[in-house]
């Protein structure tokens, strides 16, 4: 989902300035930008339908839901990405200094474009492990219809929960459950992508 731009000398706050004058999206990798392109018909419409069932289910609870043009925090890091959807329940993430960036969240999906799957499940996944607040790490594979929960445990440990289209789908940060297969409503099969990863 992204792709590679020339090496930046600046730090965080510099690109923060620079990214609020960018007509389109930019992550930020310990120093580096990477532009993003844009989603899949399939890649939207998962994500819409995933997003818009969060958030009626989250009505009238501190949790709010946001979709892929919120910025993502993730200071341990020293990284700034853009989930597709990511649900902040703190309200340190509500004042007004966190209307561009939010930083605790307990929730974070992605949906895998075939090209940074291989990011998504490894160096991206081990950004977002460094947030204290979150819970689950949630991979939407339109290609295989399938969805992957990682779980964070009592001890700390990172624990696998797959899905499958006829399965219920479970996301215990936010005590939400819905038919995986409601997620897939609307997503037609797409040509695989090349794969490749930010950096390379």
């Amino acid at each position: 989902m992204s792709l590679p731009q020339a090496k930046t000398p600046f730090g965080p706050e510099d690109y923060l300035a620079w990214e609020a004058d960018q007509p389109s999206k930019n992550e930020y990798v310990d120093g580096e930008v990477f532009a993003m392109s844009g989603a899949s018909d399939a890649h939207a419409t998962a994500a819409l339908n995933l997003a818009s069932s969060l958030r009626i289910a989250l009505r009238g609870s501190p949790c709010r839901a946001f979709v892929s043009d919120m910025k993502l925090g993730v200071a341990a890091a020293n990284s700034f990405f853009y989930p597709d959807i990511l649900v902040t329940c703190d309200p340190r993430d509500r004042a007004p200094e966190a209307s561009l960036v939010k930083h605790h969240p307990v929730l974070v999906i992605e949906v895998l474009p075939p090209s940074t799957e291989a990011y998504d499940r490894g160096n991206k996944f081990a950004a977002y492990r460094l947030l204290p607040s979150l819970q689950e790490y949630a991979l939407i594979s339109t290609e295989q219809r399938s969805i992957d929960v990682f779980r964070r445990d009592a001890t700390g440990h990172w624990v696998l929960y797959p899905f499958a289209p006829d399965d219920e789908l479970e996301l215990a940060s936010v005590d939400f459950r819905c038919l995986a297969a409601d997620v897939f409503e609307g997503v037609e099969p797409e040509p695989r992508e090349r794969p490749a990863q930010p950096g390379t």
